[in-house]
């Protein structure tokens, strides 16, 4: 098995007739269960790519019930641990002891001669940086490790990013990392089947340990593994690194739930949510999508019970020198990533430094949207508006999602989760058809942008005898003020605005200014908001869903506008966005007002 092989694995290129796959493309000589386990001499790869599936219950050519022993050859590969300690393979149930007999000497060789990558080689980041790799000059980077044993990936740039991050976890410089993504972008294929076996190649002394939700999902996180590691591709990278094939050597444990490192004390395990792991100490802990759907994640319950299964089982099988990934979709503000957070400090992961240096008992979070509605950063350079993989979810297809369900969104595909009932205004607002035919007063409310991560949000709104307030036009953005400055002008004349308010708290009184020359036969005033932000939008809630009304498909016509509104939570440090809010409030406070003084105007005193 030399160079030559190794080429034609690294150089595989995907066909079209493979682009129908959600989340992977492989081979099928992997996957496949009569896969040859490390062949000694090196062969064409022989069979059709196979593509794989959802984030949640999906399924694989070859899949065994758990507990099936999975087949192999009679042939033992040969090779032993690398220069960290091994075992002498004695049977036991569940990891081998850490306190096992080890031999005098082992080989060192990790990698094997010839073509495998060096830890020298660098490979580019999402953002065009490169950056070597760390560690033992024969150990491969992940990236070359995943296109090795699966060269059928379609990576994407934020999975080379997703991969380098991954990769620091192998290597320890991070010990506790939170990973959150879309649904079918694959993050399992990275976190619980790919790196797994990149984990006992570097070290095969580690004792790795993957749960999910259900016994059956992990134990397939389990088969996948064991395929890798006993494929030709994987013995290339790390042949001192091999598992039971059929029956011999018959004294180490192979099952669809356990597997253990010949000549070792590493092994891999898998446990479903509320599993036991008795007896088993874990050096690398791979928890993934602990909540089967929205059902499970919004039971206090099954929260509940996953919390407690986690301190109580999880949490005291680790040690000072342990691991913990954790790769979520979210679907609850209060799920195991939200608990967590609440209790124990978590760094947002922006750029590249942060991967050295961080505090042991800082988690480290990873959260990739699905459309961008940050500023560029190292790790993740979209810009605001950009989808994460347009080839598979575009712009245009989420931003439909959006509108279907903006709270669902927000959690599944953005990483941003809340709770119905803790959201201040929720779907409650009223909606029109057409305007009444009385109409008093036109106006216009403006708040500009505070940050380059805020929103300039605009609402020209006309006000009826009974001084229902109707939203007849808006401009809702984060581009800069030479673009949204016409835009307001715009608007203004477009909805024959007689009077616009704009708050000069921030740039304010230049942007009323440029606005004013623009529209000049609109009277534009600007003035200082003091009032606090936070009791100002608590306290004209009632008021807001009392007196508002917007136009009837109005999630359509500003989506961004509609999901920070209908998502904005009560607990008000815990919303990102409050310039839709704040306008919002702003209406109702300056037309309250004037309803009062109309009322007191009116009275007469006999």
């Amino acid at each position: 098995m030399g160079s030559k092989f190794l080429q034609m694995v690294l150089k595989s290129k995907l066909s079209s007739a493979e682009a129908d796959s959600a989340e992977v493309f492989v081979p099928a000589g992997i996957l496949a269960p009569d896969y040859p386990a490390n062949p000694l001499a090196g062969e064409s790869l022989s069979g059709d790519p196979l593509s794989g599936a959802s984030f949640s219950g999906e399924s694989f050519p070859g899949d065994r019930l758990p507990g099936e022993l999975l087949p192999g050859s009679d042939v033992l590969a040969s090779g032993a641990c690398g220069s960290r300690g091994c075992g002498t393979g004695s049977a036991s149930s569940g990891f081998a002891p850490s306190d096992s007999v080890l031999p005098d000497s082992v080989p060192s060789d990790f990698a094997p001669s010839g073509s495998a990558p060096s830890a020298s080689a660098s490979f580019s980041s999402l953002s065009g940086v490169t950056s070597a790799v760390s560690g033992p000059a024969d150990l491969p980077p992940f990236e070359q490790f995943a296109l090795g044993v699966y060269p059928f990936l379609e990576l994407q740039p934020f999975h080379r990013a997703y991969y380098r991050v991954l990769e620091a976890f192998a290597a320890g410089r991070v010990r506790r990392l939170i990973v959150t993504m879309p649904p079918q972008h694959g993050k399992s294929v990275g976190a619980t089947t790919l790196l797994p076996a990149y984990v006992l190649g570097l070290d095969p002394d580690q004792r790795v340990a993957i749960a999910s939700y259900s016994g059956a999902l992990a134990s397939k996180f389990n088969r996948r593994v064991q395929r890798i590691i006993e494929s030709r591709e994987y013995a290339a990278f790390f042949p001192a690194t091999t598992i039971k094939q059929g029956s011999k050597p018959p004294s180490y444990i192979r099952t669809a739930d356990e597997v253990e490192i010949i000549g070792c004390r590493g092994g891999l395990l898998s446990v479903g949510r509320e599993g036991s792991l008795t007896g088993n100490r874990v050096d690398c802990f791979i928890l993934d999508d602990l909540y089967k759907d929205a059902l499970e994640a919004n039971s206090p319950l099954i929260r509940a019970n996953c919390w407690e299964w986690y301190t109580s089982v999880v949490r005291t099988r680790m040690h000072n020198a342990s691991r913990e990934l954790i790769v979520f979709t979210r679907w609850h503000e209060e799920d195991l990533i939200g608990t967590l957070t609440a209790r124990e400090p978590v760094a947002e992961l922006r750029e590249w430094a942060q991967l050295d240096g961080l505090p042991a008992d800082t988690w480290l979070h990873l959260n990739f949207e699905a459309l961008k509605s940050s500023p560029p950063t190292g790790i993740d350079p979209r810009m605001p508006g950009e989808a994460l993989w347009e080839q598979q979810q575009g712009a245009a297809l989420l931003e439909a999602k959006r509108r279907l369900d903006p709270l669902q969104f927000e959690s599944m595909y953005q990483g941003h989760p809340s709770s119905r009932e803790g959201l201040l205004y929720g779907l409650n607002f009223a909606e029109y058809d057409d305007l009444p035919h009385e109409i008093v007063r036109r106006g216009n409310y403006t708040d500009t942008a505070d940050t380059g991560d805020d929103y300039l949000c605009s609402l020209s709104y006309a006000v009826d005898a009974d001084g229902a307030i109707y939203i007849t036009d808006a401009v809702y953005t984060r581009e800069p003020m030479e673009v949204s400055e016409p835009l307001v002008a715009e608007m203004l004349l477009r909805s024959d605005t007689r009077q616009a308010a704009v708050e000069s708290n921030t740039g304010g009184r230049g942007f009323a200014r440029a606005v004013q020359s623009l529209s000049p036969g609109v009277r534009i005033e600007w003035f200082h908001q003091g009032g606090n932000k936070e009791a100002r939008i608590l306290s004209n809630s009632a008021t807001a869903l009392h007196l508002l009304r917007w136009p009837r498909g109005w999630n359509f016509r500003w989506p961004e506008l509609y999901a920070h509104l209908t998502t904005y939570r009560r607990r008000f440090r815990a919303n990102r966005w409050h310039d839709a809010a704040d306008v919002v409030t702003g209406i109702v406070e300056r037309e309250a007002a004037d309803r009062s003084r109309s009322r007191v105007r009116g009275v007469r005193f006999l």
